[in-house]
């Protein structure tokens, strides 16, 4: 490998040896006569030679790339060629030259070094350039003619036309060979201007382009001094060409070893030196007289000025369609940064923005909030997909609906309604998408409600101060039982926040266990003996002291502290009460019953939650019932999937509040129910009392199609809500056997249950 690396440096030493020895030799020769002249013809073929050994091995080093093998083996024949000619060149220089005189060359060696120089030409017009677009190639190519006219008519004007118009005659083959030389210089440079990286060295390609420029040297010479041009010429201006070769090898060969140069893409400038390089021949026109080359000159001149101008007409038109896509992507960005990507709406930065502008401005200002009720559940049960459609359904509401208000997506299921102008218009404008959403919308003809919070301000009001009042009465419309629009109050905030604070308290609550479940027994209506236990929650709050399960579940449903509040309760009743069955065993409760929210149906993983805690704890499934209300039941196939593998693993589930829905009957032939539990408002008033025999006669007989469509269904039934024991002797005659109610027993902790237990089981047992 070290061999390889110095195997450049000497062919370099070698031809530059050879072309110092050649420039010695000439000036000995033109002023002491060392020598004949046939002697100024030697370097050109063994620099050849030398250039040619090292251009194979050069191919041989970067044979593995295509383009590169192909560029340097096409350089490697046209150098042979080359190589041979002048060689041809040199053995008539020694037969036939006389005195300083050498004979003209020969029509062989001529056609030899065309055809390197065609070789040449050819392999430099092969390498690729990495245009990136056919624009940028038009124009590439465009700057390519304007600078190969330009510098072609420099070399024409100083070098190719003095030879054409010269007294005496040029051999036709030296004028072909000086123009091929001339083109692949011109060529070649202007190539190499737009080469970028890539296996061919950019460096390596304008040291052999520069060759060339050796053909205008010659030529210079020879319009200058004739005949007697020719030994400079070759003993000194050509051997320039194999050592511009050979020096491109060594570059390469350092690039392709890794210790090359980065090749840089050239300068726009190209097309304008070809103008100033047409410039020097027209000034040189300027002071003598016009001859038919001069005309070329002029006409090329032209060209050029014509191509430059077509080349800035192209610039101008290329620069306005990009300050057009510039500036329509500006407004994309624009549209992007003030816009929902979702639903197209206004996004929450342009709501503020004109919120803010208008109060600003002196103007009233109404806002809307809009917050889609129970979005979750949509999400979960049909997924993420069809709840973004849903959105857009209700983008598209909004804007119907809003007039000139300004609709707007804050985030999530959370949109507004900019309206500009007096306070009546809010309930207005609140009414109206409260009645479109009545009505089933987007493709799946989906049914969704919305809380609206209206507040308005007067001109100088603070932003965040109508935004925040807003919320608050969107919050309270909430509490009104949602689907409803509440403009806000003085004095509303209070209860509202406090509400809101209390969320915050839930969450620590949980995480500090300051929560505690009660059991409320369910009896035996004819033998009293306990048979289950109903779950509940309460809140020992450290400061407020104990809180029911009114105040503080609602909004657990609101923050989503369902989920976690269920966990726990389910957590404890599984663990308690395989404590009790441990303990007491058949005397134990045979079910504990645990109510469940729609929102922890909606969980994908519920069901294995529930089987993993039931396992964790010990307990049997076949004790452990899941309360569920009709609303939960009814919310698609993933709590149906759910209940129907909670069923298959023996976990019982009741039907709480039954009686109160419209579609309560044929839910017990799709829902695995095993309890019905008899809602509280039919147990009320079963004993003759202020509700009068009427009402007393309808409740009566909702109860007694209960227990007979429970009988015939095979399925427990449990009165729930029993206060007195005239109602507990109507719900015997009936036919029922089980039932709870604060006659029956109060909500226990577990120590008093214990204790319950305990008796029972004395009592059984004196019994």
């Amino acid at each position: 490998m070290a061999e390889d690396r110095r195997a450049p440096l000497r062919y370099v030493v070698i031809v530059a040896a050879l072309a110092l020895a050649s420039s010695v030799w000439f000036v000995l020769w033109a002023t002491v006569g060392a020598g004949p002249v046939w002697i100024a013809y030697l370097t050109m073929p063994l620099g050849g030679t030398v250039a040619a050994v090292a251009l194979y091995g050069l191919w041989r080093v970067v044979r593995p790339d295509p383009v590169a093998r192909r560029f340097w083996r096409g350089l490697f024949v046209g150098t042979l060629f080359m190589t041979a000619g002048y060689l041809l060149m040199a053995v008539n220089a020694v037969r036939y030259s006389v005195g300083d005189d050498t004979p003209d060359m020969p029509l062989t060696s001529a056609a030899c070094v065309a055809l390197g120089f065609g070789l040449t030409m050819w392999a430099v017009a092969r390498v690729p350039v990495g245009a990136t677009g056919p624009g940028e190639r038009r124009r590439m190519n465009l700057d390519r003619v304007i600078a190969f006219l330009g510098c072609s008519t420099l070399l024409w004007h100083f070098g190719l036309a003095p030879m054409l118009t010269a007294a005496d005659p040029w051999s036709p083959q030296t004028l072909v060979l000086i123009g091929l030389a001339f083109l692949m210089s011109v060529g070649g440079m202007t190539k190499v201007s737009y080469l970028g990286d890539g296996p061919v060295d950019r460096t390596a390609l304008r040291l052999v382009a520069t060759m060339g420029l050796t053909a205008a040297g010659v030529a210079v010479l020879a319009t200058t001094y004739g005949d007697a041009g020719g030994p400079p010429s070759q003993a000194i201006v050509l051997p320039l060409a194999p050592l511009l070769l050979v020096v491109a090898v060594r570059v390469q060969w350092k690039a392709t070893l890794g210790r090359g140069r980065v090749s840089r893409r050239s300068s726009p400038l190209l097309p304008y030196l070809a103008v100033a390089a047409v410039d020097l021949p027209l000034l040189a026109l300027a002071v003598g007289e016009m001859r038919w080359t001069d005309r070329v000159v002029l006409a090329a001149a032209v060209l050029v000025s014509v191509l430059v101008v077509v080349r800035q007409f192209l610039a101008f038109r290329d620069n306005a369609r990009l300050l057009r896509n510039i500036r329509a992507q500006e407004e994309r960005l624009q549209h992007e940064a003030s816009h929902d990507g979702l639903t197209g709406l206004a996004n929450r930065a342009m709501f503020r923005g004109r919120l803010q502008a208008a109060l600003g401005g002196g103007e009233s200002a109404t806002v809307l909030l809009v917050d889609l009720d129970d979005f979750k559940t949509v999400n979960d049960s049909l997924g993420h997909d069809v709840g973004d459609q849903l959105l857009v359904a209700v983008a598209d509401l909004l804007r119907e609906q809003a007039g000139a208000g300004l609709p707007v997506r804050i985030g999530g299921d959370e949109f507004a309604v900019l309206l500009l102008g007096g306070t009546t218009v809010g309930e207005t404008v609140a009414q109206r998408i409260l009645d479109a959403l009545s009505e089933p919308i987007g493709a799946h003809r989906l049914m969704v409600q919305a809380s609206i919070g209206i507040a308005t301000a007067e001109p100088g009001a603070s932003v965040d101060t109508v935004l925040r009042e807003a919320d608050v009465a969107m919050y309270a419309a909430k509490e009104r039982g949602k689907a409803a629009c509440v403009r806000y109050l003085p004095g509303m905030a209070e209860p509202v926040l406090a509400n809101m604070r209390l969320g915050g308290e839930l969450r620590r609550a949980i995480e500090e266990n300051e929560l505690e479940v009660v059991y409320q027994p369910i009896m035996n209506l004819d033998s009293g003996k306990l048979v289950g236990v109903e779950a509940l929650v309460r809140w020992n709050h450290p400061e407020r002291g104990l809180i029911m399960p009114g105040a503080f579940v609602p909004v657990a449903e609101r923050t989503g502290l369902i989920i976690e509040l269920g966990r726990f309760v389910l957590r404890e009743t599984c663990r308690q009460t395989a404590a009790w069955t441990a303990e007491f065993g058949r005397d134990a409760p045979e079910k504990a019953a645990v109510n469940v929210s729609a929102r922890q149906l909606h969980d994908p993983d519920f069901a294995a939650e529930v089987l993993a805690v039931v396992g964790e704890t010990g307990l049997s499934t076949g004790r452990l019932v899941l309360e569920l209300t009709e609303s939960a039941v009814l919310r698609g196939s993933q709590v149906s999937q759910s209940l129907h593998e909670l069923h298959r693993a023996g976990v019982r589930l009741a039907l709480d509040d039954f009686g109160t829905g419209e579609s309560s009957l044929s839910l017990l032939r799709a829902f695995p129910a095993a309890i019905v539990k008899l809602d509280k408002s039919f147990v009320d008033g079963l004993e003759i009392d202020d509700a009068g025999l009427e009402a007393r006669d309808a409740r009566q007989a909702v109860a007694r199609a209960v227990i007979q469509l429970a009988g015939a269904l095979r399925l427990d039934a449990v009165a729930e809500g029993i206060e007195n024991e005239a109602q507990a002797e109507q719900l015997r005659a009936l036919g029922y056997t089980q039932g709870q109610g604060y006659h029956l027993a109060r909500p226990m902790s577990a120590g008093d249950l214990t204790a319950l237990l305990a008796r029972q089981r004395r009592a059984l047992a004196a019994g």
